[in-house]
């Protein structure tokens, strides 16, 4: 019987294990090896790490809970019950595990769009999160992919890293007049031609390839297509959801499940590397003073 399992082996688990290894719980964390961010070159935005590679990181992270006995296992977690205060996780590979509380930070999968030349410039010069990899893309030809209305809100945003910004909607035509006024106020460029792929070399963006055979010139790529929850343990096990998709989160990262805490991207706030180890740390302590609690006479 352990105190705690951790499903996660990103910032979010990684941080959690930290604290409850220092509060001498006995924890044991399962790692599937597909973080979100698995193809990104740098991980911004953490300061002291900062520019970091993320397999770097995680690997550094894992090195620092050796110290507190944290048991890591390298395998996914195929099902989670719970019964009478009590976790059961069952593993791929058929191996039982049981826990007085449980911590999710199975994390998010982005929707890619579904482009020619997408998977070997993703993490390089395609990106989603323009805090994460606006910077990089500063003052060049910033392309926002956003068929019907969705990368309206997007390409706004961009102009705050440059000023040539194109919003493609990939021979799509539901833009609002208000939409295109909007837009054009705002000297953001609209292409609604179809996309036939994109062209680089080394990851890096060049060109994206137009139905009509036109090259435009273009340094990034960024888009926001949704999400799906990486893991479905969660709602294996009854938990609520947003409109989103992510798992509701009370105070303390707290779920509706008594015992389940859910902390990172699958949880309701902000998605960055930053916040995400900020709840695993809630969640760590908030999971401490729940068992203290219990083990009070």
């Amino acid at each position: 019987m352990y105190d705690v399992i951790i499903i996660g082996g990103g910032p979010a688990g990684l941080n959690a294990a930290m604290l409850l290894g220092r509060s001498r719980r006995k924890v044991i964390l399962f790692d599937s090896g597909k973080p979100r961010n698995r193809w990104s070159v740098n991980m911004n935005g953490f300061l002291t790490s900062d520019g970091m590679n993320p397999r770097d990181f995680i690997q550094k992270g894992r090195a620092e809970l050796t110290k507190y006995g944290i048991e890591i296992v390298d395998t996914a977690v195929e099902t989670a019950t719970y019964s009478k205060g009590e976790f059961v996780v069952n593993d791929v590979d058929g191996k039982v595990y049981r826990s007085r509380k449980l911590l999710l930070a199975t994390g998010l999968k982005d929707n890619l769009p579904e482009l020619e030349g997408v998977e070997e410039m993703y993490g390089k010069s395609i990106h989603h999160c323009p805090y994460c990899d606006g910077w990089e893309s500063r003052d060049k030809a910033i392309a926002v992919y956003g068929p019907e209305r969705k990368g309206i809100g997007q390409a706004l945003a961009m102009k705050t890293w440059s000023d040539d910004v194109t919003l493609f909607t990939d021979g799509t035509d539901s833009l609002t007049r208000a939409d295109k006024e909007l837009l054009e106020r705002n000297e953001v460029k609209v292409c609604k031609e179809k996309i036939t792929r994109l062209e680089g070399a080394d990851g890096m963006l060049q060109h994206i390839v137009l139905s009509t055979g036109e090259k435009r010139p273009q340094g990034a790529l960024f888009f926001s297509l949704g999400t799906q929850q990486q893991s479905d343990i969660g709602k294996q096990l009854g938990c609520e959801f947003t409109s989103k998709g992510v798992i509701k989160t009370r105070k303390l990262q707290h779920s509706n499940i008594p015992g389940l805490f859910v902390a990172g991207d699958a949880a309701r706030d902000m998605q960055m590397v930053v916040v995400a180890a900020a709840e695993g740390a809630k969640a760590g302590v908030a999971i401490n003073m729940d068992l203290q609690k219990e083990d009070r006479k």
